[in-house]
Formats: C-alpha cells, structure tokens, sequence
C-alpha cells in the first residue's frame, strides 16, 4: 500500500504523464486486458511457445550434456562451441531464424530454445561428471551395462541435483529469449504487446506485460522449480 502511494505522488509531483502510467492507470489496462481478453490471449500464446520450447530445450540440453560427458572428444570439440555460444545473447540469432523460417512461431520457438539450451547442456554434463566412478562400476556389475540403461537408470537420477538447477537456469534464459523474440516477430503474445504499447505510446499496457512476466516468473520459479529442487536436495542430502 504504502508503494501505491509513493508511485502515486511520484506521477503527480514529477507529472511523469504518458511517459510512466500512475497506478489507476495500469490497473484500468489491467481490467481492460482481461475483460476484453487479448491480454489473456497473450498470456495463453507465449506460455505455449515457451512449453514448446522448454521442452526441446531440455531434451536436447540432456542429450548434449551425457554426450559431453561419455566423449571426451566430442566434449573438447563440441563442447567448446557449447560454451562460446553461451555468450552469445540468443536474440543475436533472431536474424537467421527470420531468414530460415520467417516472421512466425517457429521463429520465436527456435529462439526460445537457444536461449534454454546450451544451459542444460552443461549443467547435464556437470551433473554427469561428478558421478563417482565406482557407482558407475557397482551399478555396471549389476547388469545396467554402458548404455541406455546405464543411462535412464544411473547417471540421469544421479545428476538431478544439477539437471534442476539447470532447469532452473534455463527457464530464466527462455523467458527472456521469448519476450525478445516476440518483440519482432508477428502473432499474439506478451512480447507483441511491449511492442505495441510503444508503437501507441500506451505505458500502462506497456507496464502491465512487465509486471505480468515477472510475476509468472517468479511464481513459476518459487512454487515449482525451487520446490522441486528443495526436494531433490533433501533427497540426496545434500543439505542439513
């Protein structure tokens, strides 16, 4: 409450006008958004293009990440690559993926999973690696051989202490990734919004996506990732 009333006085002191919305205003975009429903709408489309891509990302992260770690070739090659690419902002490859598959979905999908997947890679591989050998061997005398079984039934739920701080890591690089994508490209979603907000010089809608996504992510984060990560910890014993 007292926030409310700082931000109030701030807009009326300093006479922000268009350029910052006042309270009443952004909750009137709010009930605006939701009773006519594009804000709903936008909300709907960019979790469904974030699943989608969260998915993949965490898919081919694990994939990446075992055989990085099983090949220590193809971990001083490929590996390498994965680490240089991390540096690299994913909005930087939003050019291509106009080119390769135009102003669409796939676009912003193919983004999004860029942004997700080189965390998971290495956070797997980190998982992977810090298996102790002489698990691995007890479990290989016990019939899980070197491959899938080995895999699915050993190294996997070893390294989910990792896996889930990498989940964690890369949904935060997806969000970003996404809302940078649909800045650009065309559709429904939050990204557009921030887009056209500023094309109708309308901050309060503008403001209203911020607070969206931050909220989402934060509820996403707090009451699932780090749940789930609490109780693999506590699993494990990682921790007191």
């Amino acid at each position: 409450m007292l926030l409310l009333i700082i931000w109030e006085l701030g807009f009326r002191v300093f006479q922000w006008g268009w350029k910052f919305p006042s309270p009443l205003q952004t909750f009137q975009a709010f009930y605006d958004g939701f009773t006519q429903g594009h804000l709903l709408n936008a909300i709907v489309a960019s979790l469904r293009r974030l699943l989608i891509s969260f998915a993949i990302s965490i898919g081919l992260g694990t994939i990446l990440g075992y055989l990085f770690a099983r090949y220590r070739y193809f971990d001083e090659t490929f590996g390498f690559v994965v680490v240089a690419l991390q540096t690299v902002p994913s909005i930087a490859w939003l050019p291509f993926a106009i080119i390769w598959f135009g102003l669409n979905d796939t676009s912003v999908i193919f983004i999004t999973t860029i942004g997700a997947t080189w965390t998971m890679s290495m956070a797997s591989r980190t998982g992977i690696l810090n298996i102790s050998p002489i698990h691995l061997r007890a479990a290989q005398m016990l019939g899980t051989g070197s491959g899938y079984r080995l895999f699915f039934q050993v190294q996997l739920p070893a390294a989910f202490p990792h896996w889930i701080t990498g989940i964690r890591v890369a949904w935060a690089f997806a969000w970003r990734a996404l809302v940078a994508g649909e800045l650009i490209a065309k559709g429904v979603g939050l990204g557009q919004m921030l887009q056209d907000g500023r094309g109708l010089g309308d901050t309060a809608s503008i403001l209203c996506v911020v607070i969206i996504i931050a909220v989402i992510g934060t509820i996403s984060d707090h009451f699932c990732f780090k749940q789930l990560e609490d109780k693999i910890v506590l699993r494990f014993q990682l921790k007191k």
